[in-house]
């Protein structure tokens, strides 16, 4: 029988942190819930936890000690606490980088002094892409091997893990998970905040990007938001055993090929071609077509060309929970979901009027400007409203 806990969850309000914090209460212990304007804890399948399963307390990772008063502040480092799970994070593209530095590391650093001051257990989430543009067998022991990172979204993670390294070296005992990409629910393919390679794949399927540049080689990973939940809440329950240690959490990789042969078994949908990025030419798109791959794929074009396997012997050697096996069965269970709920399989008109338009005003309108709710496909994660601590995971 698990000992109840005492545990502050920050990003409690976005998705894989509401799923974290869920599971924790639900198994008996004190949570409290870092939460700036939005009390209202969601779950991933639409409900409210219960008020009362959790306390809710005001705060922002952004500020010197979580924005919180001086004695709440006091109250949690002199021995208020048995874990802290940082699941605050800014996942969306194409922001100012004094945004990431803000939330990712600067709320990181903010997390690891609390935890320092108490002494307190720290259970880290990060992702699984600060391994940058690197191929091969990504390690769960490996971190700086001078890879190139893609954007500021990945420097912003990269820089924050560092962070919990060096307090780890100083004393702070610390364990980090690293998700792949965050998508929907293993066996129904629910998801709560259709963001990150959902608005890929909606404009790629919708046929308003034909042709992007990249290998049918390419690996993304897609991993099940309750398998990332579950091993947060793993760590968190074992963490004498997960101390010093750092965690995959990934799902089954899918080839660009894969992608592509699982949509073309879908009528509604567009596939689209993939180009070797060195012949790829956006001028040759149409007008519309290229203010789609300028104002949202280039955003993700990185992805498209990386070929990375990432190790999870920590993970499988922690829990016998596992992700999805057939990655492309897995696939289908996201598409049927999307279809299901209608996000997918309406298709475009011959002009932007009726559609999503560039501007971003059209009714089946979703991300198409720059940095405005384009989730990062990195184990993006937003929250819908995004709340201000960073709950966008």
């Amino acid at each position: 029988m698990k000992e109840n806990l005492r545990v502050l969850v920050t990003g409690a309000a976005g998705l894989v942190g509401a799923e974290v914090t869920a599971r924790l209460a639900a198994a008996g212990h004190e949570v409290t819930a870092l939460v700036h304007d939005n009390p209202v804890l969601v779950r991933n399948d639409g409900t409210r936890l219960e008020s009362g399963a959790v306390t809710c307390l005001s705060g922002d990772v952004t500020k010197p000690r979580l924005g919180l008063p001086e004695a709440a502040y006091q109250a949690l480092a002199a021995g208020g606490l048995d874990r802290i799970v940082h699941c605050a994070a800014i996942t969306d593209f194409g922001l100012p980088d004094e945004v990431y530095q803000a939330v990712n590391v600067d709320g990181t650093a903010h997390v690891v002094e609390l935890a320092r001051a108490g002494g307190v257990p720290l259970v880290h989430v990060s992702t699984a892409y600060v391994c940058g543009e690197r191929d091969g067998l990504i390690r769960e022991t490996e971190l700086d091997e001078g890879q190139r990172l893609a954007n500021a979204y990945e420097q912003s993670k990269f820089r924050a893990e560092t962070l919990v390294h060096k307090a780890q070296a100083d004393g702070v005992r610390a364990a980090i998970v690293r998700p792949s990409i965050v998508v929907g629910e293993e066996r129904t393919g629910v998801v709560r905040d259709y963001k990150n390679i959902y608005v890929v794949l909606k404009l790629a399927t919708e046929g308003r990007v034909r042709s992007l540049p990249g290998q049918y080689e390419a690996r993304l990973d897609l991993v099940p938001v309750d398998y990332v939940a579950d091993l947060i809440t793993e760590v968190t329950h074992r963490f004498e055993e997960a101390a010093g240690r750092t965690f995959h959490a990934v799902g089954a990789p899918l080839t660009l090929r894969d992608f592509s042969d699982v949509m073309a078994e879908y009528p509604p949908f567009q596939v689209p071609r993939f180009v070797p990025p060195t012949s790829f030419d956006a001028q040759r798109l149409s007008r519309r077509e290229r203010l789609y791959y300028e104002r949202v794929m280039t955003l993700y074009e990185s992805y498209f060309r990386r070929r990375m396997t990432f190790d999870d012997s920590h993970t499988t050697g922690l829990t016998t929970r596992r992700a999805p096996e057939n990655g492309q069965d897995f696939l289908r269970t996201i598409f049927d979901h999307c279809l299901e709920s209608g996000y997918l399989g309406v298709p475009p008109t011959g002009g932007t009027e009726a559609g999503a338009r560039p501007d971003g005003t059209g009714p089946h309108a979703t991300v198409v400007a720059q940095g405005t709710d384009s989730a990062a496909v990195a184990h993006g994660t937003g929250s819908a409203g995004s709340d201000a601590i960073g709950a966008g995971r």
